[in-house]
């Protein structure tokens, strides 16, 4: 019998019928739900025969281009997740107030909100950023793909794993009730003995291995990879803003995946690297994380000031101001975004001249933003402004990300902060600059790049539906907060006694279904756009729409980018040859030739899921043999992978042509 039941726990662990939460009715409804729609979405790929060009084109796919996208939809995909969570949150603290308790418990609101900051960071603004990097870097330096597209694919499942990890934690087991940054000792085996920090870990880490492999990728990409004459002062805007991410990737990632182990070793191994009482320092935690946390902020939002000032160029038709401010401007934040980590944790008890040091770092890194901000300002002044809905989502950014900028030189004084730091003013800075520079900044960029991609235009009506819900929504949402967090209301509770508070949740509430509709509007511009494209093909008339070099391709691109690889002479490379005249070239051609699309990042990737499923719940042999069958995988594959393939110099031929034909339409 002894026997029989540690085999039992040797393949099963901690999974039992038990972890099903069969108890919870929300959770019912939303696993029926979930449910119902993937059976509907099955049924409609079986029905129109997808699953092999889905399999074939898009899942095995190493053609940046195609990962870039498939990045974007992932994070759309769990934006609608992220965001459900929020609804939640705010649905519950507008009508939690005295004898009425609301409609989530207490331990199911503490997932809730931890679910929602580590999917909105890891699973939402990640993807998209990394997609919008991932498919327009190579076009505009010049490069047929990235430094190593099987990595790319790899990197994309990996990130895509972790979501899946997260996502099992709504229906098997349940999640951290940590706080999205799980501090110990609260996340520590004895105050959460339960699967929802190992989910926590293992997503993360599996996400982590993901996003840091795509940083080293497209790091190798810009350094390496430019077309000739491209120097780095000559890279347009998003390529160095992108650059700057991802060194920024490469140095803080690490440190992630270095704290996340330890906190691991802390609940699996018995250590105490975390433990106060036998000689850790929970305070070492605190460190390490923001160490990664802080320079993570800064990965979320330069790519989005690159995409800024593409699009204020080109709808002001008038080149960037002050080109080379801005790239000092971006290096310079680059290097103080770690400096500055301790200002999340003045409360803490580091002492004053320690203190003084974070807050003044916190105060210098907003001089090169604001100078962003003048620049994007004096590139509009006296230019041809059309307010096409990238332009909008800009202009909406820079209005909003100025108000999130002052509150955060606030909080940067430490004996402000010690009022503010618990408080729901804090939660409003941080979806501040957050909402109105990182997710406006990926609507303008998907919005601007999306006839690159797709060949067609986005449905304006919808578009600018979508805006307007979004921008009112916010603030209906977040402003309130701000009033509350004066008013000394606390962050992360789900119950109030006070009810003059109540009408502040409430307008709050009332913004969150303002936002909601803006992501329906969006979702609505998709399929409306996917109707209508015929009409909204782009005609790419107007020498400003798309000033570098992506633009010199065709709309959506060939596999391979570029037939003859272009020659860089000024910073607007592409507005240049226009100018001058385009003429093909006749020299430097060189073979075509891309790498094979291949399955082994998919499959490398589902057995990283189901390892990291078995140590969530201590599976041990199917822990121990995924681990095993993820290194011979990837030995296999690389001894088996071919390496390219050529592509026939007619298609190259028959695309030039088509290319040089919209050239001479243009003229």
């Amino acid at each position: 019998m002894s026997d029989h039941i540690d085999l039992t726990k040797l393949i099963f662990g901690r999974l039992s019928w038990e972890a099903i939460p069969l108890h919870e009715p929300i959770l019912l409804v939303t696993f029926a739900a979930v449910m119902l729609g993937g059976l509907a979405i099955l049924a409609a790929l079986t029905k129109f025969r997808l699953w092999g060009p889905l399999w074939r084109d898009w899942f095995t796919s190493i053609d940046h281009k195609k990962i870039g996208i498939m990045y974007v939809v992932l994070g759309l995909v769990m934006l609608l997740r992220g965001f459900s969570d929020a609804l939640m949150m705010r649905l519950q603290q507008a009508i939690a107030f005295g004898d009425n308790l609301g409609v989530l418990p207490p331990h199911h609101y503490d997932q809730i909100f931890t679910a929602h900051g580590v999917i909105m960071i890891f699973f939402v603004a990640m993807p998209l950023v990394t997609g919008l990097m991932n498919y327009v870097v190579p076009l505009q330096i010049g490069a047929r793909d990235v430094a190593f597209p099987f990595l790319n694919n790899f990197s994309f499942w990996m990130t895509a794993s972790g979501a899946i990890l997260v996502m099992a934690s709504l229906f098997v087991g349940e999640f951290a009730k940590t706080g999205w940054l799980a501090y110990p000792p609260l996340s520590g085996i004895i105050n959460s003995p339960d699967v929802g920090v190992d989910y926590y870990i293992w997503s993360l880490q599996l996400a982590g291995v993901g996003t840091l492999l795509s940083g080293i990728n497209l790091l190798a990409t810009i350094i390496k990879m430019r077309a000739p004459g491209m120097t780095l002062m000559k890279m347009p805007v998003f390529t160095w803003t992108a650059l700057c991410t991802n060194i920024l990737i490469v140095a803080a990632f690490p440190v992630l995946t270095a704290v996340l182990g330890l906190l691991g070793l802390d609940r699996y191994a018995g250590t105490n690297f975390f433990t106060t009482e036998f000689g850790g320092n929970a305070m070492m935690y605190v460190n390490l994380i923001w160490i990664w946390g802080h320079p993570e902020v800064y990965i979320l939002i330069l790519p989005l000031f690159g995409v800024f000032s593409e699009v204020v160029a080109t709808y002001s038709r008038k080149r960037l101001f002050g080109y080379s401010s801005m790239v000092y401007a971006t290096f310079a934040i680059t290097i103080l975004s770690y400096l500055v980590w301790l200002h999340h944790f003045f409360t803490m008890g580091s002492g004053a001249s320690v203190n003084a040091f974070f807050g003044i770092t916190t105060m210098i890194i907003s001089i090169p933003t604001g100078a962003k901000i003048f620049n994007w300002l004096f590139t509009m002044y006296r230019g041809r402004i059309t307010f096409d809905l990238p332009m909008m989502w800009t202009i909406g950014f820079m209005v909003t990300f100025a108000i999130g900028g002052m509150t955060g030189v606030l909080l940067a004084v430490p004996p402000a902060d010690f009022v503010l730091h618990n408080s729901l003013f804090l939660i409003a800075h941080f979806h501040n600059v957050i909402i109105g520079g990182v997710l406006f900044g990926l609507f303008a960029g998907i919005t601007y790049w999306f006839p690159k991609a797709f060949g067609y235009k986005l449905d304006p009506f919808w578009g600018k539906c979508s805006f307007w819900f979004w921008l009112v929504g916010f603030y209906l949402a977040f402003m309130p907060l701000y009033v509350l967090g004066f008013m000394g209301v606390t962050r992360r509770m789900s119950h109030f006694e006070d009810p003059s508070l109540q009408i502040w949740f409430q307008i709050a509430a009332f913004g969150a279904v303002l936002i909601a509709l803006g992501i329906a509007s969006m979702l609505i511009q998709f399929v409306v756009s996917y109707i209508r494209r015929d009409s909204l093909r782009d005609n790419t008339g107007d020498p400003w729409d798309g000033r570098t070099l992506e633009w010199s391709t065709s709309s959506p691109p060939p596999a391979y980018n570029f037939a003859f690889t272009p020659v860089v002479h000024e910073i607007d490379a592409w507005w240049d040859m226009k100018k001058h005249g385009y003429v093909r070239p006749i020299d430097g051609f060189i073979p075509v030739h891309m790498p094979r699309n291949t399955a082994a990042g998919v499959i490398l990737a589902a057995i990283a899921t189901v390892c990291g499923f078995a140590l969530i719940w201590h599976m041990w042999l199917l822990a121990v043999l995924s681990f095993v069958a993820i290194v011979a995988a990837a030995i296999y594959h690389s001894f088996n992978y071919k390496r390219d393939y050529y592509i026939p110099a007619d298609e190259v031929t028959r695309i030039e042509n088509d290319r040089t034909r919209l050239l001479a339409s243009h003229a």
